[in-house]
């Protein structure tokens, strides 16, 4: 007799969900200490980034700096909490991760490749904690 039930309760099984949460609060980690770098580095000295044309939604390097610093904090104290295995972490991961897309993505102008890396960086991570099984 078959059991319609995929869950395998086996310690390898309940191991590689274990190393996923932790991955997944590491990517999490990286992204924020990435955004942390990246808004310091923008608040301490704004002739470092290349300023382009104006566009609609075109704030002063120094503001776009302090965004990236705050989301790179709360990503870094959110993965601490992922890492701690809180509940409350795995929506904040998402929340956060989908925040920094959006600022990277209005950060697009300014450095677009380094962007685009942060952007697929939060695409992983919220992969990951949405797909991670509890079991």
């Amino acid at each position: 007799m078959t059991s319609t039930d995929n869950r395998d309760p086996s310690p390898v099984r309940q191991g590689l969900s274990g190393v996923t949460t932790f991955a997944a609060a590491v990517l999490l980690f990286v992204a924020g200490l990435l955004a942390f770098l990246q808004g310091l580095s923008a608040v301490l000295n704004d002739e470092l980034f290349v300023v382009g044309p104006e566009y609609t939604y075109a704030f002063d390097t120094t503001t776009w700096g302090w965004i990236h610093l705050v989301v790179g904090i709360l990503g870094i104290l959110i993965s601490i909490g992922m890492m701690t295995g809180a509940t409350w972490a795995r929506v904040s991961a998402i929340v956060i991760a989908g925040i920094s897309i959006v600022a990277n993505f209005l950060w697009l102008p300014y450095y677009p490749w380094w962007s685009i890396l942060i952007i697929a960086l939060d695409v992983i991570v919220i992969w990951a904690v949405t797909t991670w099984r509890t079991d």
